[in-house]
């Protein structure tokens, strides 16, 4: 039976994102099948994702008919199935990631939560918000820590779960253009993860599909185009 990841549209699902790079990024070989979440069909193609995954929703990965739900899942699940190349071997260390990974996967603390993983393909994109503006600068500021104590490349050193989690919410700052001149290592390891190959494959697909638009994007007077 084939190991098969179901993820989501390129440019509206970044929790399948995450869960994709991690199996690329371990060299995990799978088949995908791509689930299209936009609507009006989102509702019948997720349906039937619920048939055998209880929450009804992507990225799920079937693997020789155990089903592993939610994109975590998959990343940790990914990381033991390389034997551990995507979290630090010791201990301590590989909790400071988790913690981090937990954070992310809790929402961030609701960070820049209008500036969504759809509005990075918007060919116009409205200018961030004094708030969102702190906002980004907050994060950034855990990432230059983390870096400076890592000693780079990477938030943990090496490439881990840490860096591939944070990669969708890399790619929507990213699209607006905040100043990150504060912030020198961590505006080198956005550089880094949005050059990587894996994740500059799946956004160049993403741009080649219509925009997802989303109501709560524009500000007041300020429609998508």
């Amino acid at each position: 039976m084939a190991r098969i990841l179901y993820s989501g549209t390129r440019n509206a699902s970044s929790w399948a994102l995450r869960a994709w790079l991690a199996l690329r990024e371990a060299e995990i070989a799978f088949e995908e099948q791509v689930v299209d979440i936009r609507k009006p069909q989102r509702h019948g193609n997720l349906a039937r994702i619920g048939a055998f995954s209880p929450p009804a929703a992507v990225p799920v990965l079937v693997d020789e008919g155990t089903v592993v739900y939610d994109s975590l899942a998959i990343m940790e699940y990914a990381n033991e199935l390389s034997g551990g190349r995507l979290l630090p071997a010791e201990i301590r260390s590989r909790a400071h990631v988790r913690s981090l990974l937990a954070w992310q996967h809790s929402g961030l603390s609701g960070l820049c939560a209008r500036l969504s993983f759809e509005s990075a393909f918007y060919p116009r994109r409205r200018p961030m918000t004094a708030g969102e503006h702190a906002q980004a600068q907050r994060l950034f500021a855990v990432w230059e820590d983390e870096l400076t104590a890592s000693g780079g490349p990477h938030l943990a050193g090496a490439l881990s779960l840490a860096d591939l989690a944070f990669a969708p919410t890399v790619v929507r700052l990213a699209a607006h253009a905040p100043d990150t001149a504060r912030w020198p290592l961590a505006r080198a390891w956005m550089s880094s993860m949005l050059a990587r190959p894996a994740l500059r494959e799946w956004l160049e697909e993403a741009a080649r599909l219509p925009p997802v638009y989303l109501d709560d994007y524009a500000v007041e007077g300020d429609a998508p185009q």
